[in-house]
């Protein structure tokens, strides 16, 4: 039995770089769906599994004989989900609201492959600096928000938005690497760099991979 091609379906950049560390060879064809799911009060792990889902179907009709990777990215505080912000207004509302709290990174993963879908989720706490108005005035004049769930990105290297996090880091970069493994290792692709060591330093202290340290707050 051949085994399947694999296609991720998203335009992130961040997950290209991410998945491309494993050493898979992959195709990119981002999903053309509505992200509009679920019903006011709907668990942030329903909306992220159900989004992944409906993104790997969608390259999935197109692609038979392929596997198709997807994720979806959901940023949950107290109840309210924060998506990617449309514009500066926006952008500002969001990181006021983080400010110096904490709230929770849901990732859906999805493969189809075979006419079936496998779904995984994974949740992440960040706690968020007491970053000043200036700082975020300056991730906006950047252009940093405009494509991140939350209008942050963890390893902004100069916004530097994060005080710590309980859980896998790359989840809240937007793909989490151990469940992607898993589920290309469930239909027969091979994952040249499947070792947390050979990943990002983050990874080595992972709860997700075996064998990972207990203390996973440090935040890179």
């Amino acid at each position: 039995m051949s085994t399947p091609p694999l296609i991720l379906a998203s335009a992130s950049p961040r997950r290209r770089e991410l998945l491309g560390r494993l050493g898979v060879p992959f195709e990119v064809a981002p999903a053309d769906v509505d992200e509009n799911v679920g019903k006011p009060g709907m668990r942030p792990e329903r909306v992220a599994r159900a989004l992944a889902r409906r993104k790997a179907l969608a390259v999935a009709a197109q692609r038979p004989g392929a596997a198709v990777l997807a994720a979806d990215t959901v940023v949950a505080l107290r109840g309210r989900l924060l998506g990617k912000p449309a514009d500066a207004a926006e952008a500002w509302a969001m990181l006021r609201t983080l400010r110096g709290r904490q709230h929770r990174v849901v990732t859906g993963v999805a493969l189809a492959t075979g006419g079936r879908v496998r779904v995984r989720h994974v949740v992440t706490t960040v706690h968020m600096r007491s970053y000043s108005d200036d700082e975020i005035a300056a991730s906006i004049a950047a252009g940093t928000p405009f494509d991140k769930a939350g209008a942050y990105a963890i390893q902004d290297p100069v916004f530097r938005p994060v005080a710590c996090h309980d859980g896998c880091y790359c989840n809240v970069v937007g793909l989490p690497l151990a469940p992607v493994i898993e589920l290309l290792a469930g239909v027969g692709i091979q994952v040249p760099r499947a070792d947390p060591g050979d990943l990002l330093p983050a990874c080595t202290r992972c709860p997700l991979f075996p064998c990972a340290p207990l203390d996973t707050g440090a935040s890179r």
